[in-house]
């Protein structure tokens, strides 16, 4: 059974999410019906962690509801808020993890989703544009806001990384598990162009955990450390000589047992 509760006799959430409801939202022909100001997307679609808190802020004229379920299926009776007027909000706090739709039952067309994980944000394929697909990796990461849109510079051996979104905890450090096969250390990183010292590394069996001091207006990371992914160009040139080598090994051996027969 799903645990959820509002803000009251609660324990404090890891952090406190925002779902606006925009005006117009009770048009079937606006552009948008949710805001969330995580990463300022608009599907109604949220990715939190075991214990977080979402809030929808109805910011429209009129009256909404945040019922979980579908407008297919209905209710299914796990969350709802019953109709709550314009400026009023409704928080409710995940306990456990699972994929949660919700819509407004007055207003059908407005769906979401809230999507509670264990702990970790995954930040997909990184890694597989530079290497056109022959090598990627899911990095795992834990962050108040979201990590995007990753940049990988080969000449500097470093990744740059957007930081997105509004942070609704008063923690901003972001802990991050980075594979050596992607970017290996001793790392040097830099925030918004200052290099920073206080952060903590530890490395096992391949894989590199960072936890990095961030300030809540924290807009770029850029990781520099000292061999990162090789282009799809090297990986060519690594086949190749592979290949080359394996070609005149067998060569080699060809020759030698014509020479002893001989």
């Amino acid at each position: 059974m799903l645990i959820i509760g509002s803000l009251i006799g609660t324990a404090h959430a890891q952090n406190t999410y925002d779902i606006n409801i925009p005006t117009g939202a009770s048009d079937p022909t606006a552009p948008f019906f949710w805001q969330s100001e995580k990463g300022g997307g608009t599907t109604g679609v949220i990715e939190i962690i075991v214990g977080d808190t979402v809030v929808w802020k109805n910011a429209d004229t009129v009256a909404h509801t945040v019922t979980s379920g579908t407008p297919e299926t209905g209710p299914d009776n796990m969350f709802n808020s019953g109709l709550f007027a314009p400026g009023k909000s409704y928080p409710l706090q995940f306990n456990e993890v699972g994929n949660f739709p919700y819509f407004c039952t007055v207003h059908p067309w407005a769906v979401g989703e809230v999507i509670v994980t264990e702990g970790l944000s995954v930040l997909p394929d990184v890694g597989k544009k530079i290497t056109n697909g022959d090598s990627s990796f899911d990095l795992e990461y834990k962050f108040s806001r979201l990590l995007d849109n990753p940049q990988i510079n080969v000449d500097q051996k470093s990744i740059t990384f957007e930081l997105i979104g509004q942070s609704q905890s008063s923690d901003h450090d972001l802990f991050l598990k980075l594979p050596s096969a992607l970017l290996d250390g001793p790392y040097v990183i830099w925030a918004d162009g200052e290099k920073l010292v206080d952060f903590e590394h530890e490395q096992e069996n391949g894989l590199n955990t960072l936890l990095i001091p961030l300030t809540e207006k924290s807009k770029t990371l850029t990781i520099v450390g000292t061999y990162v992914i090789p282009e799809f160009g090297t990986y060519v040139m690594i086949v190749l000589l592979t290949a080359i080598a394996s070609v005149i090994m067998v060569s080699f051996k060809l020759k030698s047992n014509l020479i002893l027969r001989v």
